[in-house]
């Protein structure tokens, strides 16, 4: 995260959305995956990914050992995405929500 931030929270807003706008103009895993692997380093990636791995676990009932034994996600990693879905904006909770029904 930068500390010396040029542009004002409109314009931070504005480059967000920017970004979603080009996020909801990719077709399918392959285009999703080729984007992602371009725009975040592999570790960025690869975080994105555990906590999602770790939100579908908690949604499914496991506890944080057995998300841990599974993922091999640290404890610390797992008690985030805890606050973030209890706490948070509500975005894993909505995702996570349309993922299931999705696959029913």
């Amino acid at each position: 995260m930068k500390l010396d931030r040029k542009y004002t929270d409109k314009q931070e807003r504005e480059v967000e959305d920017k970004l979603f706008e080009a996020i909801k103009t990719l077709n399918g895993f392959e285009e999703y995956r080729s984007f992602f692997q371009d725009i975040l380093t592999p570790a960025e990636f690869q975080a994105i990914k555990d906590r999602w791995a770790v939100a579908t676990l908690l949604h499914e009932g496991y506890t944080y050992r057995e998300i841990n034994k599974i993922s091999g996600v640290s404890i610390a990693t797992v008690a985030r995405v805890t606050r973030c879905i209890s706490n948070g904006p509500g975005g894993y909770q909505l995702a996570l929500e349309r993922v299931k029904k999705n696959n029913e």
